[in-house]
């Protein structure tokens, strides 16, 4: 496994991130944990969670099971650099609650201890915000995140699907916060099918030290190898995957795709990880396997070096917008 910093910090993580989003809804406890014992045996000590994960009135199953894993022992938690996030309601079903969900102090205050208790340890290692919050300002935001830094509960501070704008806006407020680090990473929407993080994300990111951790690396399926799977075994796209596939224009770009990578040999999915690698300011990109067979699938994304030629014909096939703010005013 290959190793970077995350953005500015001196933290080392893993150039893969395991997403455990499926764990509970797709992937049963036991599984779970093999996979992430898997996982770390592989050198992956980067894992990413939400408090919302498991969805529905199974909200927070996630972390739970993440923490009857740490729970095992055996360094399991020592090793693991820890992600969760805080934004999406966690109240019962039915209608919410005031100060149940979003980024005032209250919510973040009682989200982090709910969380810590799921995942059975004393701290978390990145806390992300998992959405802007347009009613909380970030004065009001940095001082409930000073309080819980100092109390030890949180060490780093990142984002997730914010613009450009609130990045530098987050990190300017921080800066005239004495001691306030503000945010080292932002976790973004970004694969070769989706590139519109280049024009403001990513480079704000660069701009202010944040690490980019792309999720939805395959594009829901899409750059999985989704169409020779439904010719060979009859699988059918579902998600964002089956929406996309019934755009006639996109569907051609896809076989085109697909048929590039058959003559280099390549797996579809190994390839598009492989290529968030090689893109700047990107730390590792999230892979959600719902079984250890998909984890070692990504697991081969790190070992390949895909050459300038077929960088350059995956540019041709999914370009970007280019950059801001040529992108849009020449």
């Amino acid at each position: 496994m290959e190793y970077t910093q995350l953005g500015r910090t001196g933290l080392k993580v893993s150039r893969l991130v395991l997403g455990t989003m499926n764990f509970g809804p797709q992937t049963d406890e036991p599984h779970s944990h093999a996979i992430m014992d898997a996982a770390l045996d592989a050198g992956i000590n980067f894992f990413d969670t939400a408090n919302v994960y498991g969805w529905g009135e199974n909200k927070g199953r996630t972390e739970s099971i993440i923490g009857s894993w740490f729970a095992k022992g055996g360094g399991r938690r020592e090793k693991v650099v820890l992600a969760t996030k805080v934004y999406g309601n966690m109240g019962a079903e039915g209608e919410p609650w005031p100060n149940e969900d979003k980024l005032s102090a209250l919510n973040i205050r009682r989200a982090v201890d709910a969380s810590l208790k799921r995942l059975q340890t004393d701290h978390i290692d990145l806390y992300q915000f998992h959405h802007i919050d347009r009613s909380t300002p970030f004065e009001e935001i940095w001082q409930a995140i000073d309080v819980l830094v100092g109390q030890g509960k949180i060490l780093y501070v990142g984002s997730s699907n914010f613009p450009g704008y609130k990045i530098a806006q987050a990190n300017e407020i921080a800066a005239r916060r004495d001691g306030t680090i503000g945010l080292v990473s932002e976790q973004c929407l970004y694969n070769l099918a989706e590139r519109r993080a280049e024009m403001e994300v990513i480079p704000a990111a660069q701009e202010y030290g944040l690490g980019v951790i792309p999720w939805s690396p395959l594009h829901g399926g899409l750059l999985g190898g989704i169409i020779k799977k439904q010719v060979e075994g009859g699988r059918r796209a579902s998600g964002r995957a089956a929406d996309a596939l019934k755009d006639p224009a996109l569907r051609s770009r896809i076989q085109s795709y697909e048929n590039l990578l058959d003559k280099h040999h390549l797996e579809p999915g190994e390839t598009a990880l492989a290529w968030l690698l090689t893109r700047p300011g990107v730390t590792g990109p999230i892979v959600g396997p719902r079984t250890t067979e998909q984890l070692e699938s990504a697991l081969r994304a790190v070992e390949l070096e895909l050459p300038e030629s077929l960088l350059t014909d995956l540019d041709e096939l999914f370009p970007g917008s280019g950059p801001s703010p040529e992108a849009f005013a020449w």
